[in-house]
């Protein structure tokens, strides 16, 4: 692996995403309603950033042996924390700019101090019907430990000065597990407005009342803060315990994880916050983020829309042609590709639906990595071992933060009868398959489902992903080879048309690009264009930079990090990087190799990161069919095209729009809307 390779920082990269995420918040083209919920993403992603990535530099910074190895990593948390602390205060203008746009439309979040003298009756009337009963302060000082804090919840850290002068220090934990955190209050007299009071300046309003009274108390204060845990599982090598048990106690492990991370309201006094920093026993390698009085910003994604003129324009998904016909006949005259959310994730439950009813089929082994919380893929799953199939799920026990979640269901399926398998040892299992074995003729045939996304209908809404159904028979075999691999682990299996992390993924991509390369030596055009969520892995940066440097035309699409330089010159002059962020979530792997004219095109599960090329099992799979082929070319140039919601990635990853510079905008995700939507027009009249 190339050690000399050049990197931008993937830490420092992943904040540059957010910053596009905050720009969608800064956008006054954006529906008011969608830059609330921008602004909910953004501090979502930034609590994720904080347990998983600045938790692994810290531990890092912590344990690396050797001054300058230790420097460089406290030298990152650094350039981290200031890069934070700049978004963080970006991320408080673009509040205050929508609360005025909220107001423009009719829609008000105010403070205790703006209420009307009707509006302070309810409020503390609500205060004490439904708050009060739910609130538990806590006493800080010296002498007291303090409890275990929830990172999932904001807390008050309260100063009281009591009448006779003295000082008191108290925290409380801001129920929002068992109240909503928005609360809508009557409106102004004569006013036709919606207005809502955020449940932390309701506690505000009846400060001194939290108290009940024991305390003299004189003044009252409340600052808010929140702290975020190191998320790593530490799941140990005991053989003999079971793996489910092992994730449960590593799971509690997780909620007594040191913090990482203290965001706080940059007003709270000193001695307030030193008390707090103390008492949660932080240290010189964490990370400390003053900001507004306002945190767990991410529960504006669930802000209330009372008008289809703040959000986006709902878009109908298209369904699967022809609907009324037999899944399974339809696949045997053609391959189907379908692009979530553009069409209905219902053909995937569908198709489960069908499978577990059907008398021909045998046999459904499906992975389940992310599943929804009313799962009808899960369901069909249980309804097809009623009908007497064997059903195998892998489900993968630890995708990060939907652990308990697939405990849960990994339970519902092993007590109805399904065959629960949890994964292989020391590899996260990611890919996206589905394997129908069914009897027809005498004869047993594959059906398979091979993709990019989750089995999650909530996320298929939201998430542009791809799922190729076919049946082929050699895909079929080797998708079934794959679920033998992760149930025989002792099994190597030859694939003869996908290539699976860890082995043959990582050599099947070099092997491709080194034949670009290969072709721009000779004079040929020679061409990459991929996409993917993260571009991190050192190799294959430097493949990349040595296509380049050989001639081959390269583009990249990457929603997150990109730890390839872009635009430098003699290391990827021939290397363009862009980005989109939009209504929609880009989260589709394709690879394109030019191929000497005859365009191979990949879809796969793996980014293109060491861990997914290296310590998952992950599928890379060939679309074969040239219309299919066609409309991933379209669907990508399109993509490419975007001059509205594109972000150029520089050498300093700035961030920079692409400019419009045409008469007529090219919007990417609306665009392929209405391109499937004509082909699928087209042909219904054939």
């Amino acid at each position: 692996m190339p050690n000399n390779t050049p990197l931008y920082p993937k830490e420092l990269s992943w904040l540059s995403f957010n910053e596009r995420v905050l720009q969608e918040v800064e956008d006054e083209r954006v529906p008011i309603i969608e830059r609330v919920r921008f602004l909910g993403i953004f501090s979502s992603n930034l609590d994720e950033f904080y347990r998983v990535r600045v938790a692994d530099v810290r531990r890092l910074a912590t344990f690396a042996k050797g001054g300058k190895i230790k420097e460089e990593f406290s030298a990152l948390l650094g350039d981290i924390n200031e890069r934070v602390r700049r978004l963080q205060r970006r991320s408080f203008a673009a509040y205050t700019k929508v609360l005025a746009d909220l107001d423009k439309h009719h829609i008000h979040l105010v403070n205790e101090s703006q209420l009307s003298e009707r509006q302070r009756t309810f409020v503390e009337n609500y205060f004490y019907e439904e708050v009060l009963p739910e609130l538990e302060p806590f006493y800080i000082d010296d002498r007291e430990t303090m409890p275990l804090l929830n990172e999932a919840s904001i807390y008050f850290a309260i100063y009281l000065q009591l009448e006779d002068g003295s000082e008191r220090f108290a925290a409380l934990e801001i129920p929002t597990d068992t109240l909503p955190r928005f609360v809508v209050i009557p409106s102004r007299e004569g006013h036709r407005e919606k207005v809502y009071i955020v449940l932390d300046n309701i506690i505000r309003a009846c400060l001194v009342d939290v108290f009940r009274y024991v305390l003299p108390i004189a003044k009252a204060e409340a600052y808010m803060f929140k702290i975020s845990r190191d998320a790593e599982l530490e799941l140990g090598e005991q053989i003999t315990q079971n793996i489910v048990d092992r994730v449960a106690k590593s799971l509690k492990k997780r909620k007594q994880a040191d913090p990482v991370r203290l965001a706080h309201d940059a007003a709270m006094p000193e001695v307030l916050l030193d008390l707090v920093k103390k008492k949660l026993k932080m240290g010189r390698y964490d990370s400390y983020t003053p900001g507004g009085r306002y945190h767990n910003s991410k529960d504006f994604m669930n802000f209330p829309a009372d008008s289809a003129r703040e959000r986006y324009k709902p878009m109908e998904p298209l369904p699967m042609q022809p609907e009324r016909e037999s899944i399974f006949n339809l696949l045997r005259v053609r391959d189907q590709l379908l692009y979530y959310p553009y069409h209905d994730f219902r053909a995937i439950t569908n198709l489960l639906i069908t499978a577990a009813i059907d008398p021909q089929v045998r046999e459904i082994r499906i992975n389940l990595y992310r599943v929804a919380k009313n799962s009808r893929v899960v369901a069909a799953l249980i309804n097809a071992v009623r009908n007497n199939k064997q059903v195998t799920a892998v489900v993968e026990l630890q995708a990060r933060f939907d652990e308990l979640a697939n405990i849960h269901w990994s339970n519902e399926l092993r007590d109805a009868g399904v065959n629960v398998i949890y994964g292989v040892p020391g590899l996260k299992v990611h890919c996206k398959l589905i394997s129908i074995l069914r009897e027809e003729e005498g004869q047993v045939r594959y059906y398979s489902h091979l993709g990019t996304g989750n089995f999650n209908e909530s996320t298929a809404s939201v998430y542009c992903d791809f799922s190729l159904l076919t049946s082929d028979q050699g895909l079929g075999q080797d998708v079934h080879n794959v679920f033998e691999f992760i149930q025989y682990t002792h099994q190597r299996p030859v694939y003869e048309h996908i290539a699976v992390s860890p082995y043959s993924n990582r050599p099947a991509l070099l092997h491709a690009i080194d034949r670009e390369i290969n072709a721009a030596r000779a004079g040929a055009r020679a061409a990459l264009f991929f996409k993917c969520n993260n571009l991190v892995d050192s190799e294959v940066i430097e493949r990349l930079y040595r296509a380049s440097a050989a001639g081959v035309k390269i583009r990249i699409i990457v929603r997150s990090m990109c730890s390839l330089v872009c635009e430098t010159p003699g290391l990827s002059d021939n290397i363009q990087v862009i980005s989109l962020v939009d209504k929609f979530l880009e989260h589709a792997r394709v690879y394109l190799f030019h191929n000497g004219g005859d365009t191979q095109v990949w879809l796969s599960s793996a980014d293109l990161m060491t861990r997914n090329l290296d310590h998952r099992v992950e599928v890379t799979f060939p679309v074969t069919d040239s219309e299919h082929r066609a409309t991933i070319q379209k669907i990508m140039e399109l993509q490419w095209s975007d001059n509205c919601k594109a972000r150029v990635l520089d050498a300093q990853q700035s961030n920079t729009r692409i400019a419009d510079n045409s008469a007529k905008g090219c919007r990417a995700q609306d665009a392929i809307y209405r391109y499937l939507k004509r082909r699928q027009s087209a042909s219904e009249e054939q």
